[in-house]
């Protein structure tokens, strides 16, 4: 049975490795881009994601980014409700949050504006002699 390295390795060099390393990179910036719209608990943004995004973005469980970002002070506890006998904890952005969301918003653009110029020079580019 491969470890978790092999199976990395395998998807290396993939589409679907691109897929799965652009998904962890946006994870933080999508919650908290949810976040920033109203409160939620953490099904309901996985399934706000996926719906977003016409199935692009589907998550199996987004708690290590809700880990990540309450550890880091970027989101907190907004309270808990009982509905169809589960608990159910919402989650706020912070002002840390908000902060922070700006800046991988910004970060995100900049490096996406980067590669659509590079793609825009297909063909357009000529040998340097």
């Amino acid at each position: 049975m491969p470890d978790s390295s092999d199976s990395r390795q395998i998807r290396s060099g993939t589409v679907a490795g691109m897929h799965e390393s652009m998904k962890k990179t946006v994870t933080e910036m999508m919650v908290l881009f949810l976040l920033r719209q109203r409160q939620m608990y953490v099904y309901e943004m996985s399934q706000e994601i996926s719906r977003l995004t016409d199935g692009v973005f589907a998550f199996n469980t987004l708690y290590l980014a809700i880990y990540r970002l309450q550890e880091r002070g970027h989101i907190r506890e907004a309270g808990k409700r009982e509905a169809d006998n589960r608990v159910r904890v919402y989650f706020r952005i912070t002002r840390s949050g908000q902060s922070y969301l700006h800046d991988l918003v910004t970060e995100y653009h900049r490096m996406t504006d980067a590669v659509e110029h590079m793609l825009a020079m297909d063909g357009k580019l000529t040998d340097p002699e």
